[in-house]
């Protein structure tokens, strides 16, 4: 613990609980604190990376904003795993659908994360490492879901450094892979070098194949059931 805070957290010794929520965006954490933590409270406003820690169902949560892309969420998630304790984090997120059948609102659980990235070879691992999610949470988060009455897909997901990508993802559809977005790659590898636990639950924002997508506001505050398959998953990890 002596390596806190960090150059991206203010955050004191015990300020986060055992599980922290990581949406992309710091508001949509403010609002999910808001809305669903009794007694929460602001641990970290550095850089405008908001996180908030309180209670749901008698559980202490926390909830942090992750920023954008791989290089983001592997700063904070690593700085959550080794220096503050945190042994589960939970990425709740956009992302772009790729199969036929999945639709705007959809919730996709990724149970594997293909990468492209060079985010990877840092671990110096000979042939392509996979990067996957922990099975216990991902177990609970199906049971959850389920107990809520939502359908969810679960299944490989795509991670990419670029959003606005020239780059073709018909091969990746071709090869079942479910939706597209930039973070989860990252927080795998993060977790299966700490030795702790990642998942991340997604809601479809939009199609790559097709028209239709969610407003920047549906994004931040519309995304209810992917939100509380999340919470249901934390108080059960």
């Amino acid at each position: 613990m002596g390596n806190i805070p960090t150059p991206h957290i203010e955050a004191k010794a015990g300020d986060f609980a055992k599980t922290v929520l990581m949406p992309g965006d710091p508001l949509r954490a403010k609002f999910i604190a808001e809305t669903y933590l009794e007694q929460a409270r602001c641990v970290n406003q550095v850089r405008g990376m908001l996180a908030f820690t309180g209670y749901y169902k008698g559980k202490e949560l926390s909830v942090m904003g992750s920023g954008m892309g791989m290089p983001s969420i592997a700063i904070y998630s690593y700085e959550l795993f080794h220096f503050y304790d945190v042994d589960n984090i939970i990425r709740i997120g956009s992302a772009g659908g790729l199969q036929d059948d999945l639709n705007v609102m959809d919730v996709v659980i990724g149970m594997g994360a293909s990468v492209v990235s060079d985010y990877p070879n840092q671990f110096g691992c000979p042939g392509h490492l996979a990067p996957l999610a922990d099975y216990g949470l991902l177990s609970k988060a199906v049971e959850s879901a389920k107990d809520l009455g939502t359908e969810v897909r679960v299944g490989n997901i795509l991670s990419e450094d670029a959003f606005y990508s020239e780059r073709s993802k018909d091969c990746f559809k071709k090869m079942g892979v479910l939706a597209v977005e930039m973070e989860s790659g990252a927080l795998y590898l993060n977790a299966a070098r700490a030795g702790k636990h990642a998942l991340c639950i997604l809601t479809i924002s939009d199609h790559l194949y097709r028209p239709g997508e969610l407003t920047s506001q549906q994004r931040q505050e519309g995304l209810g059931k992917m939100i509380e398959i999340a919470l249901e998953t934390a108080v059960r990890a």
